[in-house]
C-alpha cells in the first residue's frame, strides 16, 4: 500500500507558527500534526509514503528520516518547482502511486480525524470504482462544496454542488481519498486541482464513491481551528479513555480533556482545563488558569496568568497576572510582560508586547 500528503506551501493561514517551522512539523496534540497521519497509513499497512512539498523540503526531510525506520515505511519527498495545485502533485509522484496494481491514499496535510484508512480500503474494493472521496457531515452545507449521490445506489457520486442555495445534501469531501493508480492517466503534469477537474470526469464516468467518516473532522491549518480540533482530538481521547490524557483526579485539572508532556512542570493552586494541551518542558507558575488553549515546547507561564482559547509558541514566556484571550497567538520566543492583556493578537517570533493589545492585531 501507498500514500501520499499534500503537504503543499508556505502556511500562511497558520502563520506566525509557520515562520518558525512548516506546518506538517507543528505540534498538534503534542506531536508534529502530519506524525498522526503517518502512523495512522502505517498501521492500516501502508510501506510507501510520498510526502508533495513546495516549500522548506529541507527541513522536512531531515525531521521525517527517523520516522521511517520507526514505523517500518519508506517516506519519498515529491518536490514541486511551481505549486501544483491538489491534482498535479499525484501526476509528478506516478512513479512511486504507480509502480504497482495497488490503491493508494491520498490526504491533505492539515486534515485531522480518526482516520479510518483500513474501513476505507475495505469499502474501496467492494464497489469496484476507480476512486473513493471521505466524506464529512456539516450543519452548514451552504459553505461548501457538496456531494450528491446517484438515486438508489450505495454510495455512488453523481456530482458535486459548490456552496448550494437550496439543500441537495449535508456531506462534503472530507479531503481524504482513496484511488486506482489509473487516477494518475487522467491528471495533466500542470497547476490543476483534483477536487474541480479529476473528480467531476470520475463522477461522469460512474468511477467516483463516497464513504462516510464517523466521528470528528477538522481543517486545523489556521488558528481559530487549530483551537477547535484540538478540543475535538482531546474528547475523542476521552471517548477512548486514552492513557494520554493527564488524570481528572489530579487537583488543578478542571473539566478534562488535558494532555500534560511529562517533562512539564505545573504549579501550585493552578486551574487547567477543560480542552487544554502543555508541551515539552514548559513550566507553568503558581495560580495559573488555562483553558481552551496550547502551550508549546519550552514556554514558561508565570504566576497567576490567565490564558483562554489561545496558541503560545516555543520558548515564550507569558508574565504574572497577563492574559492572553481571543485566539491569540504568539510565534517562537515571544515575551509577554507581567500584567498586560492581548485579545486577539497574532506576534511574530523574538517581540517583547509591554502595553495592551485590546483589538486583534498583527504585531510584527
Amino acid at each position: 500500500m501507498k500514500g501520499l500528503i499534500l503537504v503543499g506551501g508556505y502556511g500562511t493561514r497558520l502563520r506566525p507558527l509557520t515562520l518558525t517551522l512548516p506546518k506538517p512539523l507543528v505540534e498538534f496534540g503534542n506531536k508534529p500534526m502530519i506524525l498522526h497521519q503517518v502512523e495512522s497509513l502505517a498501521a492500516a499497512g501502508v510501506t510507501d509514503i510520498v510526502l508533495a512539498v513546495n516549500y522548506r523540503p529541507e527541513i522536512m526531510v531531515a525531521a521525517l528520516k527517523k520516522y521511517e525506520e520507526a514505523y517500518n515505511i519508506k517516506i519519498t519527498f515529491s518536490v514541486e518547482t511551481e505549486p501544483l495545485g491538489t491534482a498535479g502533485p499525484l501526476k509528478l509522484a506516478s512513479e512511486v502511486l504507480q509502480k504497482d496494481d495497488s490503491p493508494f491514499f491520498v490526504l491533505n496535510s492539515d486534515i485531522i480525524c480518526d482516520y479510518p484508512f483500513q474501513q476505507l480500503l475495505e469499502f474501496h474494493r467492494s464497489h469496484g470504482g476507480e476512486a473513493t472521496v471521505v466524506a464529512t457531515k456539516v450543519d452548514e452545507p451552504s459553505k461548501y462544496g457538496v456531494i450528491v449521490h446517484k438515486p438508489n445506489t450505495i454510495g455512488q457520486i453523481d456530482r458535486f454542488v459548490e456552496k448550494p442555495v437550496e439543500f441537495v445534501g449535508n456531506r462534503i469531501n472530507a479531503g481524504i481519498y482513496i484511488l486506482n493508480p489509473a487516477v494518475v492517466d487522467r491528471i495533466e503534469l500542470r497547476p490543476t486541482s483534483i477536487e474541480k477537474e479529476t473528480f467531476p470526469g470520475l463522477a461522469k464516468d460512474g468511477q467516483l464513491y463516497s464513504f462516510d467518516l464517523e466521528g470528528y473532522w477538522m481543517d486545523v491549518g489556521q488558528p481559530k481551528d487549530f483551537l477547535s480540533g484540538t478540543c475535538l482530538y482531546l474528547s475523542s481521547l476521552t471517548k477512548k479513555n486514552s492513557p494520554l490524557l493527564t488524570s481528572a483526579s489530579e487537583d488543578y485539572v478542571h473539566g478534562g480533556n488535558v494532555l500534560i508532556d511529562p517533562t512539564a512542570t505545573i504549579g501550585k493552586h493552578c486551574r487547567i482545563g477543560p480542552n487544554v494541551t502543555i508541551g515539552p518542558n514548559v513550566v507553568i507558575g503558581d495560580g495559573v488558569r488555562l483553558q481552551r488553549c496550547v502551550i508549546l515546547k519550552g514556554s514558561t507561564v508565570k504566576d497567576h496568568a490567565w490564558i483562554k482559547s489561545s496558541i503560545v509558541g516555543w520558548n515564550s514566556t507569558v508574565g504574572r497576572w497577563a492574559r492572553l484571550e481571543g485566539v491569540t497567538v504568539l510565534g517562537d520566543d515571544v515575551t509577554v510582560a507581567d500584567e498586560v492583556y492581548v485579545n486577539g493578537g497574532s506576534v511574530l517570533p523574538h517581540k517583547t508586547i509591554t502595553s495592551n493589545i485590546e483589538t486583534p492585531s498583527i504585531i510584527m
